[in-house]
């Protein structure tokens, strides 16, 4: 079994994993744009700015903007050719060194992100949904730690949620972590940003901790809710979480156990269904807004 992060030292950390300033095609410069999140309440923030030939191929450096109560992490947002929809690749790459080459002319994707993972960088699979990826194309990506499952622009599309593809490389044995983003331009027809983000659990507050940490699958994602603690223990799983209207067991398995009501804050549910795959758990408050673990595989 993957293990969950609650009981782990140190504590939960909050973050957005993709960001763009008008280093590339955001609104705010770098400053501004860490700013925002700072000032909302934020403990990290990666600008992920574009990499792209009109932009410089740019990997924005924010280690200025670090103080004692907020960090950065230094990333970019890669792009090379061609996924089946006939797009560009859109992957997060998040713990780049700043020297990053840019791709080269036959230079794919998936070889672009291992060129990343190899050189430190934690690798996001951004936006499946929204880019139409197909299972071959999100197959052939196979440097990446991560789905990005949930995000806040391309919700505006009703393409925010990428939870269906992600179950489908889960079950062909991809062991991959999930994580929500806002994807941020703060542009003014965008929607506002802190929509969505991730809580890492780490020892201390510091870039390399909290990249060691996402590589190892220790945080959980959420738009709204606050998960307290989830373990298993024996066949089921023990959920401790704010207060939910829902609290969902699903993953590997077109079934699902739900518990449902008012105020839920605690909950067991059987793991019966989920044996030998892997689950996770969703919570969902009065609001809308829901938090998801990691997938936790079981043996």
């Amino acid at each position: 079994m993957t293990g969950l992060p609650f009981g782990l030292p140190g504590r939960f950390w909050r973050g957005n994993l993709h960001t763009h300033s008008n280093v590339s095609d955001g609104a705010l410069s770098p400053a501004e744009t860490a700013r925002v999140y700072r000032d909302a309440g934020y403990d990290f923030v990666a600008i992920t700015d574009h990499f792209r030939p009109e932009y410089g191929f740019p990997v924005t450096d924010t280690r200025m903007l670090r103080s004692e109560g907020f960090t950065t992490l230094i990333g970019a947002e890669l792009h090379a050719p061609r996924t089946e929809a006939g797009q560009s690749w859109h992957i997060v790459a998040v713990g780049l060194p700043l020297d990053f080459e840019p791709p080269g002319k036959a230079e794919t994707g998936p070889s672009l992100a291992r060129r990343a993972r190899a050189a430190g960088a934690f690798i996001g699979m951004a936006h499946p949904s929204a880019s139409l990826l197909s299972a071959a194309d999100a197959e052939s990506l196979d440097a990446a730690h991560s789905v990005e499952v949930y995000n806040a622009l391309a919700d505006r599309e009703n393409r925010g949620d990428s939870w269906h593809l992600t179950d489908v490389l889960l079950n062909r044995g991809h062991r991959l972590t999930t994580y929500a983003a806002d994807d941020a331009h703060l542009q003014p027809q965008d929607p506002p940003p802190c929509q969505a983000w991730v809580q890492v659990r780490a020892e201390a507050r510091e870039p390399d901790a909290l990249l060691t940490a996402l590589k190892a699958g220790h945080f959980y994602s959420s738009t709204g809710p606050e998960l307290y603690d989830v373990r298993i223990e024996g066949d089921v799983v023990l959920v401790h979480c704010s207060p939910a209207t829902k609290i969902l067991l699903s993953g590997g398995h077109p079934g699902a156990e739900v518990a449902q009501g008012t105020d839920l804050t605690d909950c067991s549910l059987p793991l019966a269904l989920f044996r030998g795959r892997h689950c996770r758990i969703t919570i969902e408050d009065a609001t809308g807004g829901r938090a998801w673990t990691n997938p936790i595989y079981l043996g």
